[in-house]
């Protein structure tokens, strides 16, 4: 094919890709021009996950009559006029591509007066094709609808996901707009229903316990000091960054280029099972920034759980010739003049303010052996090693998690029974005999009625260092990780019971006053569509309007354990959609359930608990492996004991 020029309409497809790739991203292009408008009400609606329509109403300065149609060119900008100007942009917009790639691939509707206008006006532009403007009565402001986005893209629609889910990544982008901006109003509607409303006050914390509920946001700090207090400060001389009490956008920087850090972050007894509600904005931009949050789960080095992190919302503000935005078409990463110092200044910013008001826990043993904390600031905490121990024997022994499923006509087993022959120490164990159907048609297997260790017998020695158990066999010594042996034993009770008795028979524990799960605008979707899952898993869980859950009852397996930590993790994997191929999304939570319910790695347990957990593993159908595929034990045959030892 010989070199040509592409056609305009395929050129503004390309360039319109690059830039919307789902409606969260006209979504924002359309709130930062509101925005850059100096509006100070904004309102998105959308219909169907904003695929059917997107609706953007703000009451900013409005758009000139004569400059309408211009406003749909490419690279047609107010924002700014040199080449100069890109050294210190300080607004959102600046390329001139917004509008442009947004009406290249929908139906937009576009209506605005200007300020200094008596009138407004409207134009259509159907899939790039600007139609003539028409006068219109409005008020001050712009309206801009889009209509059937993608319609001429059918290979960018299948693409798409629920209208579920596109309505969470439309309301995230609202939300960090409303953090951003305290002091205006952001409202938004999702099918006719007002899911988001701001409040429009200018103080941060009203914006934080609309999106994270009163609870979680009373163990947020600002960065000022005070714990749910705007008022409190907190002398930062010695850190060059000035900190605001109200915890919201900082002033402008020093003419010296410092920078300025302010915002929100968590407790130590509020966290989050992964990064995503780390909220990163410099100069009020909302970036995704690797290093930026690695400063801040840094800060809270030895204060949190491994897997566990904070909840932030961090404002730097720094001169615009310090910080490149224009590195990503969609503009959600940016480039630091001076990297080394932004990340000093956010890590140690939050790691002082952390350190400064986290209480300092006071751990004492009660009567019955339980660990207990004096602090009245701590969080619910799991047991101690006497109700621990009582735990783990209940939970193999309990009827409702019986591991034997009632008898059938007697025959043989699926797999013959795994030889103990002799392997290299640390070498993986062989692969468990993993059934081609599904999952629980294999559970339901009449062969499994007939139940067959799938391990040689085993004789428990002891137990190194809180983590193994010490196991002799037939043919050598075994290595038996407990968390996941008993991860392993869990799960497979779970599979057998919900195979045999259906929903109803799954062993759940009701709560005497129903906790409330607050799980964020982005995420509601997705849960609302797997109540019935978690039902399936003991959960018993009802909307309660907007984005949060009334927790009624939990697995009874979760003894002991937080449930909304639980059911936080549960939410986070929802969200990412991870490791779902090829398994049912019941058979995912089971193995969540299970993880978090098993017995932990420097947990001291007694001869006869591990008499016991080993007599289940050997009962596994699939004993090698914990539910996540990671092995459960090692083995170390006669003949490497020999060789180690210099007799052969």
């Amino acid at each position: 094919m010989s070199i040509h020029i592409l056609a305009p309409e395929v050129a503004a497809k390309i360039a319109a890709g690059e830039v919307v790739e789902r409606p969260a991203n006209a979504a924002k292009e359309l709130l930062e021009n509101s925005i850059d408008a100096g509006a100070t009400e904004i309102r998105v609606e959308v219909k169907e996950g904003g695929r059917r329509l997107l609706r953007v109403t703000d009451n900013g300065h409005g758009i000139l009559a004569t400059e309408i149609p211009l406003a749909f060119e490419r690279h047609a900008t107010s924002k700014l006029a040199t080449v100069d100007d890109l050294n210190h942009i300080a607004t959102f917009g600046f390329r001139g591509e917004a509008l442009y790639s947004i009406a290249a691939v929908s139906q937009l509707t576009l209506t605005s007066r200007h300020a200094d206008e008596s009138f407004g006006t409207t134009v259509r532009v159907d899939g790039g094709v600007v139609r003539d403007p028409t006068r219109s009565g409005s008020p001050v402001g712009t309206v801009v609808n889009v209509e059937h986005l993608f319609f001429n893209m059918p290979a960018r629609q299948k693409f798409l996901r629920a209208a579920a889910t596109e309505a969470g990544h439309i309301a995230a982008i609202v939300q960090h707009y409303a953090l951003a901006y305290p002091e205006r109003r952001f409202s938004f509607v999702n099918d006719g229903r007002l899911v988001f409303q701001s409040t429009g006050s200018g103080t941060l914390l009203d914006v934080l316990i609309m999106i994270y509920g009163k609870e979680n946001a009373q163990q947020m700090v600002s960065l000022g000091g005070g714990r749910g207090d705007a008022s409190a400060g907190l002398d930062t001389l010695a850190l060059d960054v000035d900190f605001h009490g109200d915890g919201g956008p900082a002033t402008p920087p020093a003419s010296d280029g410092t920078p300025r850090v302010s915002g929100f972050v968590s407790l130590p007894s509020l966290t989050r099972a992964n990064r995503s509600a780390i909220d990163l904005f410099v100069n009020r931009r909302y970036v995704e920034d690797r290093s930026l949050t690695h400063a801040v789960v840094q800060a809270y080095h030895t204060l949190l759980p491994v897997g566990r992190y904070p909840v932030a919302v961090i404002f730097v503000d720094l001169d615009p010739a310090q910080v490149d935005v224009n590195v990503h078409p969609q503009k959600t990463q940016v480039r630091f003049a001076e990297e080394r110092r932004i990340f000093s200044a956010v890590q140690k910013a939050v790691r002082r303010t952390v350190i400064s008001v986290a209480p300092v826990p006071d751990v004492g043993v009660d009567d019955e052996g339980r660990i207990v904390r004096s602090d009245a600031e701590a969080g619910v905490l799991p047991p101690g090693w006497a109700s621990r121990r009582e735990a783990i024997i209940g939970a193999g022994n309990q009827p409702h998690l019986e591991m034997y499923v009632p008898p059938a006509a007697p025959t043989g087993p699926i797999a013959p029974p795994l030889a103990a022959t002799a392997t290299d120490v640390g070498a993986p164990p062989a692969a468990p005999a993993t059934p081609s159907r599904d999952e629980e048609d294999f559970y339901r297997t009449p062969a499994l009625a007939q139940r067959v260790p799938q391990l040689p017998p085993l004789r428990v020695v002891g137990q190194v260092g809180a983590m193994y158990i010490v196991a002799e066999g037939p043919e050598g010594m075994f290595l038996i990780d407990q968390h996941a042996a008993h991860e392993r034993i869990m799960y497979e009770q779970f599979m057998f019971q919900r195979a045999a008795g259906g929903t109803g028979d799954v062993a759940r524990q009701h709560l005497l006053d129903p906790l409330t799960l607050h799980v964020g605008a982005k995420l509601t979707g997705q849960v609302a569509g797997n109540l019935e899952a978690l039902q399936h898993i003991g959960f018993e869980i009802d909307p309660f309007g907007g984005d949060t859950f009334l927790v009624r009852a939990v697995p009874a397996v979760l003894a002991g354990e937080d449930p909304l930590r639980v059911l936080e993790e549960i939410v986070a994997t929802l969200g990412e959609r991870r490791n779902l191929v090829g398994e049912s999304m019941e058979a995912q939570l089971v193995k969540m359930v299970c993880k978090r319910a098993a017995i932990k790695a420097g947990q001291l347990l007694s001869d006869i608990e591990m008499q016991e957990l080993v007599r289940q593993l050997e009962l596994c159908q699939s004993p090698r492996t914990c539910p996540h595929g990671r092995p459960t034990m090692i083995q170390l045959s006669a003949n490497e004991l020999e060789k180690a030892f210099g007799r052969i």
